[in-house]
């Protein structure tokens, strides 16, 4: 999903780097309206995560790979604002230490791979979270949908994107279907990875998940309610 140089026109780039530009601009100030001392930690142990999960390359068709994007299981931990800013952190790394995408392309890069997931892939699991009052396991399954969507959204814009933008004669139709279908694919395991890391960690450390932070306080609502029921109750 990055975009190697001199693919895309300067017009193109220049747009995708106003673009991420703006979305970061605006993730960062609500990072630091929003942000819990807690959180910084988890965005650094994410941020390395994410460097090795994406790593792996996976075959999917002839002549086609991909790699798990991680920009859904990011904002579920940390809220959209500063997991947008952690895969970024991460696609600046893979730019300029691993040579995964160019320099000029960068910004779109940081627009499908960080953005999409904050200001898409989050709203849609918190209206599902609040039309249907999810339980842990429902949560979970919701944020893996969410993941697959924001995956094969990316993969369209990234099209689209070579679709207007392409600055070398390029077969849309085979970069379409290979791109599009790879993502298909990688995104029912990105989203199978989502839930299964999602509910370990709400069993476990539900504090450290942003996203499930109306189950913790129906618990902690359920919890202080059987204690004053108990009280009440006095001694037997």
């Amino acid at each position: 999903m990055h975009i190697p140089d001199g693919f895309l026109t300067g017009e193109a780039a220049a747009i995708g780097w106003a673009a991420g530009g703006a979305g970061l601009a605006l993730c960062l100030r609500r990072v630091g309206a929003e942000s819990r001392e807690r959180d910084l930690p988890v965005a650094g142990l994410a941020a390395a995560f994410f460097l090795v999960g994406d790593a792996p390359l996976f075959p999917v068709t002839l002549g086609t790979q991909g790699h798990l994007l991680g920009g859904m299981l990011a904002c579920a931990l940390l809220g959209p604002w500063l997991g947008a800013v952690t895969i970024a952190v991460v696609c600046v790394i893979q730019a300029l230490a691993l040579g995964d995408g160019g320099i000029t392309t960068l910004g779109l890069g940081i627009v499908n791979l960080a953005l999409v997931p904050a200001f898409v892939g989050y709203p849609l699991l918190v209206a599902a979270r609040r039309a249907l009052r999810l339980s842990p396991r429902g949560l979970c399954i919701a944020a893996g949908v969410a993941a697959w969507l924001s995956v094969v959204l990316a993969a369209c814009l990234f099209t689209a994107e070579f679709a207007v933008g392409h600055a070398v004669p390029i077969a849309l139709h085979g970069i379409a279907a290979s791109t599009i279908g790879a993502y298909a694919v990688i995104g029912i395991v990105e989203g199978t990875v989502t839930a299964l890391i999602l509910r370990t960690l709400i069993a476990v450390r539900p504090d450290l998940v942003r996203v499930a932070g109306p189950l913790r306080r129906e618990r902690a609502a359920r919890a202080t309610a059987a204690l004053r029921a108990a009280a009440e109750r006095g001694p037997t």
